[in-house]
């Protein structure tokens, strides 16, 4: 009688069984970092907002010069105020360009201004919050939401005379 040699390897069920599990596995990971990639871009143009306010207010101090922050339809940009023509421009730093947030971010702002508004082409400049010179700004508060789900909002924050502060989601206070 001659010998038998046993084969080894794997069926083609077993293949097909563990290709079906890896895809499952992947397609899960893929989900649950779909979500979280919407609340990592919101929490990074939040950070991009507030280093850029408190940039503005050390350049309004800096600089003795007076800086605002103008809330657009879909983002925001910085304007300066320019004393010889008394009225507020463009800067020209290339840093306080306009920006643009996704469709997605909601943000609720609350400022405190009593400042009256005029419908005018000039008024489209006024800033909503504005960083003086003293070092001071407009008391405001800016929420940032995905949509209508204010499970994950980031919250932009001054009293006018503390620096700002940045609150995270599940924690108080604040974070630089």
């Amino acid at each position: 009688m001659g010998n038998r040699t046993t084969a080894s390897g794997f069926t083609l069920i077993e293949i097909l069984v563990v290709l079906v599990v890896v895809g499952l596995l992947a397609a899960l990971a893929v989900m649950n970092l779909g979500g979280g990639s919407q609340q990592r871009e919101m929490e990074n143009h939040v950070r991009e907002t507030f280093l850029m306010m408190q940039t503005a207010s050390e350049q309004a101090v800096l600089n003795n010069i007076e800086l605002g922050y103008v809330l657009e339809s879909e983002g925001y940009r910085f304007v300066m105020f320019d004393e010889q023509a008394n009225e507020w421009t463009e800067p020209a730093e290339r840093m306080f360009r306009e920006r643009s947030y996704p469709e997605w971010l909601v943000l609720t702002e609350y400022i405190e201004s009593d400042t009256p508004r005029l419908a005018s082409k000039e008024d489209e400049l006024r800033p909503d919050i504005v960083f003086f010179s003293s070092g001071e700004t407009t008391p405001f508060e800016l929420e940032f939401t995905i949509g209508d789900d204010s499970s994950h909002m980031h919250v932009l924050a001054s009293d006018g005379l503390s620096p700002m502060e940045w609150r995270k989601p599940g924690g108080d206070g604040d974070d630089e």
